[in-house]
């Protein structure tokens, strides 16, 4: 499975330790964050996951700023993603199962190293469940086509 990964300057760190995490339980991970500790714009970031998973560069991505919010709200923008912000590991496995997220986000500033693992652990074994979820599902994508014509 490939994985995108996108960061701002609050998360290089833990983006770092992420890819070399993920790389060792045999996921390739696409970097587009920065890797400066120079401030950058968290948005732009964001953009660029939710595009290269729209555009299926990706299988699935990690979006990680101070909160995790600014950066999932920007990924949010992109037509077909669905950006999940979360803080704990059963939010994160019932993003896919339930809403079928196909990026998960999370904060550096909000969440240590161990938690992020365990999140970024139940998000990527986790499968959408489809069924009564499925309806669901399709009319935030109803939303989604209604708003971005």
């Amino acid at each position: 499975m490939r994985i995108g990964i996108a960061n701002d300057h609050a998360a290089v760190e833990m983006k770092n330790e992420i890819v070399k995490y993920l790389e060792g339980k045999g996921f390739t991970v696409v970097n587009y964050g920065t890797d400066t500790n120079d401030s950058v714009d968290y948005p732009v970031y964001g953009e660029k996951v939710a595009c290269a998973v729209r555009d299926k560069e990706v299988d699935l991505g990690v979006l990680i700023c101070g909160t995790g919010i600014g950066i999932s709200l920007a990924a949010n923008k992109v037509p077909g993603v669905r950006a999940a912000v979360v803080s704990e590991p059963i939010s994160a496995r019932l993003s896919r199962e339930h809403n079928n997220a196909n990026i998960i986000a999370f904060g550096a500033r909000i969440v240590g190293l161990e938690e992020a693992k365990g999140i970024c652990d139940a998000f990527f074994g986790a499968e959408f469940l489809g069924g009564r979820h499925e309806r669901r599902v399709n009319l935030i994508d109803e939303v989604d086509k209604r708003n971005h014509q």
